[in-house]
């Protein structure tokens, strides 16, 4: 049983060093997928040892971040541990992870982020979070109480097998619906977790975008729930 920790960045210059940091405080080989980032990003991943970085020289979406980093941690064990770049994450906590790999079901492990009513949580998060348990479900997935957390841990290879489509965040939740078509299941870990200030924080979500694209990721998930040999 070995596990790796992948990271996906893109443009998290001010928070990615001491993320990087803490993750290999836990003594596992780190992953960072730097995708396409065009801020100070590649320079402080440059000045790391002991990580392996790969880089995408545009940015393809987390989805196909997420996938690099699997396939160069399959190269290496059996499982990877994700969390994000913009310091949401504790990575020490990781250590809950770790006991569901040792126990040797293949399954996979989702960070049940605690506290999302805070003062610093958008709103969009809370009613993503909401909107997206649902249509997982809907579209013949397991019922998670966070189907958009980041932090994770997977088994490999089998997560690169499930010939998930989407490659930016609507990964997260293709790959849950995925799962359970093919016989993977799921549990969840309750996780903390850190939103800074309003202009500290630094996200990549745009609402109504990535409502369009969830929607469409749902609606093709559904469609190929009920008519399997036409999607």
């Amino acid at each position: 049983m070995t596990v790796s920790v992948v990271i996906p960045v893109y443009n998290h210059q001010d928070q990615v060093a001491e993320v990087v940091r803490q993750a290999l405080q836990l003594g596992l080989p780190v992953f960072v997928v730097d995708d396409g980032s065009t801020d100070g990003t590649p320079e402080i991943l440059a000045a790391f040892k002991g990580i392996r970085v790969l880089r995408h020289p545009v940015n393809l979406g987390k989805g196909a971040a997420l996938l690099t980093g699997f396939a160069a941690a399959s190269e290496v064990g059996d499982w990877a541990l994700t969390l994000d770049a913009d310091g949401q994450h504790r990575p020490q906590e990781g250590l809950g992870f770790l006991e569901i790999a040792a126990g040797g079901r293949r399954v996979i492990a989702v960070g049940v982020r605690q506290g999302m009513g805070g003062e610093h949580v958008p709103w969009t998060s809370r009613f993503g979070r909401g909107f997206s348990n649902f249509w997982v479900w809907a579209a013949g997935g397991p019922w998670v109480a966070d189907s958009q957390s980041g932090f994770r841990l997977y088994p490999l290879p089998e997560a690169l097998r499930l010939g998930v489509a989407a490659r930016r965040y609507q990964f997260e939740v293709e790959i849950l619906v995925k799962a359970k078509r093919f016989g993977i299941g799921t549990v969840e870990v309750p996780v903390s977790v850190v939103y800074q200030p309003k202009g500290v924080r630094i996200s990549h979500f745009r609402p109504w975008r990535d409502f369009l694209r969830n929607s469409a990721t749902f609606s093709r998930l559904i469609l190929s729930r009920f008519f399997p040999d036409n999607h």
